[in-house]
């Protein structure tokens, strides 16, 4: 794949719209963008990531490219998942301020300018939030369910966690890297990373074309990535606070039930046949575990923020790339 070329100038505007099996729309949701965007009177671009359709997506696209020069499109190999799509779109952006939104049309481009414009107050992620949600009754209450979820243990606490209509300025998203079910907590990711989030109700339209691909298994995947985001944004650069913290937990609960024991042998009680007498020592034995793990964990986090400049920038799952 190549590198995205030179920025497109001050208050520049790159739109990503991922793809999947959306033939039909895709010529509709860029007059939609262009006319939202023209009337700016800001440098902007629209990037298409064809994330492995099998229908006609690509040709249209194509075409779509060909008959105008504010058109890129990204071919992924196969269907890697939203989230590696959006970080294709992330690293071929040039705009100062990237938005996202999908490409079935549900998603009105008519909110970008409110984007924008809540983006100038100071914030550096908007996300928007589908208050009146054109989906089935199924679908909004699993909705609900996540994003409650999502908010208590992440501690960000937003409507919509997962609404396709973003804005961004460039430095948050040209950090991340995606995968798996990500691209729902990236306003949890820019979070930890101690950006300012803010939220913005914005219309939600019916789909006219496809159907939704999400269902429970989804939700499912997202919540155990939402551990590991949790997980990693508050325990990622010292996990000894968790794995010691718990370790010491277990130990000193292992140790007392030990000393208790003590004391009866010592009034003359036998205890070899106790119960009490192989939790206390499990315990002191997880405990002493959980806190070297933590140690271990020290030393791999400092021995890895200490190379994380060598690094180079992983290689994506692109097939083809058109500017």
């Amino acid at each position: 794949m190549t590198a995205a070329g030179e920025p497109l100038g001050p208050g520049s505007i790159s739109v990503v719209v991922p793809v999947h099996d959306e033939e039909r729309s895709v010529a509709l949701v860029f007059e939609e963008l262009q006319s939202t965007l023209q009337p700016l009177d800001r440098p902007w671009e629209v990037i298409f990531v064809d994330d492995g359709s099998t229908d006609g997506s690509f040709a249209a696209l194509t075409r779509l490219h060909a008959q105008n020069d504010k058109v890129s499109v990204v071919r992924m190999r196969r269907n890697f998942g939203k989230a590696a799509a959006l970080q294709a779109g992330f690293i071929q952006a040039r705009g100062e301020v990237v938005v996202t939104i999908d490409g079935d049309l549900q998603d009105d481009p008519a909110e970008i300018p409110r984007l924008l414009a809540k983006l100038e107050e100071g914030f550096d992620l908007v996300s928007g939030w589908k208050t009146k949600r054109q989906d089935s009754w199924r679908r909004r209450t699993l909705s609900k369910i996540f994003n409650f979820t999502a908010g208590r243990m992440s501690g960000l606490r937003l409507h919509d966690m997962n609404c396709g209509l973003k804005a961004y300025r460039t430095e948050v998203v040209s950090g991340l890297r995606l995968y798996g079910e990500l691209h729902r907590f990236i306003p949890v990711l820019a979070h930890y990373r101690g950006y300012r989030i803010a939220e913005l109700p914005v219309n939600h339209r019916p789909r006219s074309h496809g159907r939704s691909r999400y269902g429970i298994e989804r939700y499912l995947r997202g919540f155990f990535d939402l551990l590991s985001v949790s997980f990693l944004g508050r325990y990622g650069h010292r996990p000894l606070h968790l794995f010691g913290g718990l370790g010491l937990l277990l130990g000193l609960t292992g140790l007392g039930i030990l000393i208790y024991l003590t004391g009866l042998k010592i009034a003359g009680s036998a205890i070899g046949q106790r119960p009490l007498l192989i939790l206390g020592v499990l315990l002191v034995v997880v405990g002493i575990q959980l806190f070297s793990l933590g140690l271990l964990s020290e030393m791999i986090i400092s021995h890895h923020e200490e190379r994380a400049d060598e690094r180079g920038r992983l290689e994506l799952r692109v097939e083809e790339i058109l500017q």
